[in-house]
Order: structure tokens, then sequence, then C-alpha cells
């Protein structure tokens, strides 16, 4: 007598014994769906304290459903970065997120307001003039110091006379010391 050799399938004749197969010949399952609540957080964005600027809810993320996409955030309004913001008292800490998947490192609850400050980019148009501003100025500089200095500046003669190498060098010196220790300074005036 040999066991095992022969190996047999089951197969189901009646899926469901309380449906009888003479109604319909084709039975098909029904389709089930599941709804759940998407999590989500509602938005209050500011930016540099300013606003609020727009009012929104977005949908959490992650494996917990408890994650901002603070990368959508940053890319959709350019901003450099976002902290959270407290409108009676300002900024707090920085909004910290992962770099591959852009979601919050923090968990965030469903239904809760945030609100949120953030820093826009800096334009390339403003450091572009403040440059070209400067070697203006330096160029204006040079030319002015040069032994042979051209015609258009011999006409012009804004000092009256010869223009010692040092003092440009000096004012080299100070414009650019004064442009590293005063940068919020200048932020304030709009520079």
């Amino acid at each position: 007598m040999e066991m095992g050799n022969e190996i047999t399938e089951i197969q189901e004749t009646n899926p469901n014994p309380n449906e009888s197969s003479q109604t319909d010949p084709n039975p098909s399952p029904k389709p089930r769906t599941v709804r759940t609540k998407v999590p989500e957080v509602e938005i209050h964005l500011y930016r540099r304290g300013k606003g609020p600027i727009e009012v929104f809810k977005s949908s959490l993320g992650g494996w917990d459903q408890d994650q901002l996409e603070v990368r959508d955030i940053l890319d959709k309004y350019g901003f450099k970065s976002v902290y959270a913001f407290n409108p009676d008292s300002g900024r707090a800490a920085p909004i910290r997120f992962n770099g591959r998947n852009g979601k919050s490192i923090l968990g965030y609850r469903d239904g809760s307001v945030i609100y949120i400050d953030g820093d826009p980019k800096d334009s390339l148009i403003k450091p572009v003039t403040k440059i070209l501003f400067g070697v203006a100025v330096i160029t204006l500089f040079i030319t002015m110091a040069v032994k042979d200095p051209p015609e258009w500046i011999k006409k012009s003669n804004f000092f009256g006379g010869s223009f010692p190498p040092w003092i440009l060098a000096c004012a080299v010196i100070v414009f650019t010391r004064m442009r590293k220790r005063t940068r919020d300074f200048l932020k304030k005036l709009g520079w």
C-alpha cells in the first residue's frame, strides 16, 4: 500500500451555500468597499509673521498617518524653511522633516489646527544687483586711483586732485567688512 503518491485537488462547487446557482449561472462576488477617513489637519500659513496668507486642509501621511507633508508646502509656497508659529508670541522651533520623503519627523493628530510661519527663498535678482553695484563702485574707485585716468574722469574731477591708492584699499576693506557685519541691518533696510 503506497500512501501519498496521488495528490488530488479540492474544488468548491457552491461558493455561497445560501445562494442557489440556478438563479444566476455566473455568480460573481459582490465588491466590498471600505471607506476610511483620511486624517487631515488645518494649516494657517504665515509668511515672516504676516498673515495668514492661506488657510487650508492638508492630509497626513506616513506609516502611522500622522506626518505632515512639509516638502509639498515648501515647494508650493516658495519657502526655504518653515517654523511652528503662535500668532501671539511669534516663531518657535523649526519644523524638521525627512530629506528623503519630505514628511515631518514629529507626528500630528487628526483634526489639529497648525500655525506655520515660513521664510521665502532668496531671489536671485537681489544678490546679483548687489554684486554689480559693488563692482561698479570699486571700478569707479580704481579708475580714479589710476595714474592716467580716462578722459571722462579728468573732465569730471570729483576730488580735485590725485587719489592715493591706499585710500582705495581702505574703502574696499571697509565695504566688505561692513557688508559682513551688518547683514541684518541691511535686511531691515530692504537690501
